[in-house]
């Protein structure tokens, strides 16, 4: 049977990485913080150990024929940073692979990260990247455009009653569910193929996009637009203005939304599936906010 080793298993496409792996029949090895809080993952083995210490990932990848990482992190914790996790730590799983003499690893990167070199979060991954093509191991690199997860601050500034859209909105995007991501990435591996860059099967305009999250709510369209010399401002003064946990994802959102965020179209999930289940969960949440107590 053929194993995987897959890290950033807890997070949004790694849970779905596990189940597309396990769906094929592969073992599935996932890397976990903590393996009590990790919940269900289809996962055949669970391994506890931080890969922003080394130390804790001797011999975990013994027997491993494909390493596949989603390590990374949106929102900087517990005093980490882009370089410590979606630099360093992925470096320090690839060394492990090396010794371990791992048949390939696949990381997770993003789409047109050359257009983005001075955005701290896709700066690490560039730079995981490069090491790891000069890494004697056979890779596999996955851009996204996006993931439906993203376009989740679509839907909260639709509840406020108004969406903000820079500049005309024009600029298109083909966002991807984690399980067609999923599954793309498994198709990948397999077929040894170096460098997918993958989005979902439907081109959206920002403009486009809001107005699918107001008709998921079954509202009327409230889109204002502002001039992008105000994005290009908020780029430049997030970081003197917030914490770095919340100018590091902006900066990347702020910057991504000025590019066409557009790749080879794979799945079957659709954006309007998304928005309105999103929309009916959140319903139900304020129907029913605390569970029914058993008498």
């Amino acid at each position: 049977m053929k194993t995987v080793f897959i890290a950033g298993a807890t997070g949004y496409l790694g849970r779905y990485l596990c189940a597309e792996y396990q769906r094929r029949g592969w073992y599935v090895t996932a890397l976990v913080r903590d393996a009590e809080r990790a919940g269900s993952l289809c996962a055949d083995q669970l391994i506890e150990a931080l890969a922003t210490v080394p130390e804790t990932l001797s011999g975990v990848l013994s027997g491993t024929d494909l390493v596949v990482s989603a390590l990374g992190i949106t929102r900087q914790t517990d005093g980490f940073g882009y370089w410590e996790v979606d630099y360093q730590a992925n470096l320090n799983l690839l060394r492990e692979a090396e010794r371990a003499q791992v048949a390939r690893f696949a990381y997770v990167h993003v789409l047109n990260a050359e257009q983005m070199p001075d955005v701290p979060l896709v700066a690490a991954k560039s730079a995981f990247v490069s090491v790891l093509l000069d890494s004697p191991l056979a890779a596999t690199i996955i851009a996204p455009s996006g993931y439906f997860s993203d376009m989740g601050d679509v839907l909260s500034m639709v509840r406020a009653g108004r969406v903000w859209l820079f500049g005309d909105g024009s600029t298109q995007i083909n966002p991807i569910h984690g399980a067609d991501l999923a599954h793309a990435t498994a198709r990948a591996t397999e077929a040894q193929k170096p460098w997918l860059d993958i989005g979902g099967p439907d081109v959206f305009s920002q403009q486009e996009i809001a107005e699918l999250a107001f008709a998921a709510h079954k509202t009327p369209s409230r889109i204002t637009h502002v001039p992008d010399s105000l994005r290009r401002a908020a780029l430049m003064l997030l970081p003197w203005l917030t914490p770095r946990s919340r100018h590091g994802p902006a900066q990347f959102f702020l910057s991504a939304m000025a590019l066409n965020m557009v790749a080879e179209r794979h799945g079957t999930h659709r954006l309007i599936d998304h928005f309105s289940a999103e929309v009916e969960k959140t319903a139900k949440a304020r129907i029913h906010p605390f569970p029914k107590k058993v008498k």
